[in-house]
């Protein structure tokens, strides 16, 4: 009788306490919104106060809901986050190119979003050099939210929330252009994915199997001149003699050399971050390849560095990058462990449905 007490007195205080526990679904201060670097990463690239932008909970969370707010695109069903779903590392799921709600088609695959703030530049030619410009892109193309700044602006002016949510994080005053990129910086800049497998290894609080061993000494091999450091990219643009126009029919992207108009720079793409690569297939910047067996594939015999397309073609790539099939598999076992669940399950991230503002 005594042990039946005791158990259930134990029962009925782990039951208090889970109740009495905050709820870490729904944030409710300023402290929950942060932007930590990690240990033994470069500083980033964008700043908050050379930005003149203070991270704050209001802004945060002003631009999280833009970010979700499929209202502010012309069709009124696509938003930022249809092209960068947080369940796929923030990229367009299972989707070669992206496209929007009334079916326009684009013509690159959508880059995952995260780690934003250490970009040098953005999108796959490098045409765009700060976050805060980075969402006129896709706000104002015809096949993604194919919407004018001035309409986009008129409709948060008239919501019933937005223009209390703009005074909270800027301070009072119209709904400006400047104050909605802000936003969208603030949002994008602190998802953060730094806490992968990999990261635990690095830090010692995990091992990896033999398979991932291998791998990872392979990659630092035959893969760390592109993908090295804790960003897994330098971000340079690279020619990697991927034919033009074999994923979309008679578009012949010629990459970086579309900003620069440097014949020197043509079918140069920016080197993309490795972290949650496991997650973000379809691959390149066209979306041509499914897995990650059909990239080290075309690395390894697909290159044809004697074609007109391949003029540019990087030189560490002349020869190919030659591996056996079971280098490749360990390759795979290594990528994988970069993939970091905690960016795809924070509810910081999520749609928000709970919006609970500090006081005025």
């Amino acid at each position: 009788m005594y042990k039946k007490f005791l158990v259930l007195s134990v029962l009925f205080a782990l039951c208090f306490w889970l109740s009495c526990r905050k709820d870490p679904y729904i944030p409710t201060s300023s402290n929950q919104v942060a932007f930590n670097v990690p240990n033994g990463w470069p500083q980033p690239y964008y700043l908050f106060a050379a930005n003149n932008n203070a991270l704050t909970y209001d802004g945060f969370q002003l631009g999280r809901r833009i970010f979700y707010d499929a209202r502010l695109s012309a069709d009124g069903v696509t938003a930022c986050s249809s092209c960068h779903q947080q369940s796929a590392a923030f990229i367009q799921a299972a989707h070669s190119i992206s496209h929007n709600g009334s079916g326009a088609l684009g013509i690159r695959n959508a880059p995952g979003l995260f780690n934003m703030a250490w970009n040098t530049s953005y999108t796959w030619d490098g045409g765009v050099k700060n976050l805060e410009l980075q969402p006129i892109i896709p706000m104002t193309t015809h096949f993604e939210m194919n919407e004018t700044i001035a309409d986009i602006i008129s409709k948060i002016s008239k919501d019933p929330l937005y223009p209390a949510m703009f005074q909270r994080a800027f301070g009072a005053g119209p709904v400006t252009d400047q104050h909605i990129f802000k936003a969208l910086a603030q949002f994008l800049a602190v998802i953060i994915s730094n806490n992968s497998r990999y990261d635990r290894y690095i830090n010692g609080k995990t091992q990896f199997n033999l398979s991932e061993s291998n791998g990872y000494t392979v990659f630092k091999d035959s893969c760390a001149s592109c993908h090295g450091g804790p960003l897994f990219s330098d971000f340079a643009f690279r020619n990697i003699g991927l034919e033009p126009g074999k994923n979309i029919a008679n578009y012949l992207d010629s990459g970086r050399m579309h900003i620069t108009g440097d014949t020197a720079d043509i079918y140069k793409f920016k080197t993309p971050s490795l972290r949650n690569v496991g997650l973000t297939g379809p691959y390149m910047h066209d979306g041509r390849f499914n897995t990650l067996l059909d990239v080290l594939d075309y690395f390894d015999t697909g290159i044809q560095s004697d074609t007109t397309w391949c003029t540019t073609l990087d030189p560490l790539l002349k020869r190919g990058i030659h591996l056996t099939k079971t280098q490749k598999n360990d390759v795979i076992a290594f990528l994988n462990t970069l993939s970091d669940s905690t960016i795809i399950y924070n509810p910081l991230f999520s749609s928000p449905k709970n919006y609970l503002p500090t006081a005025l």
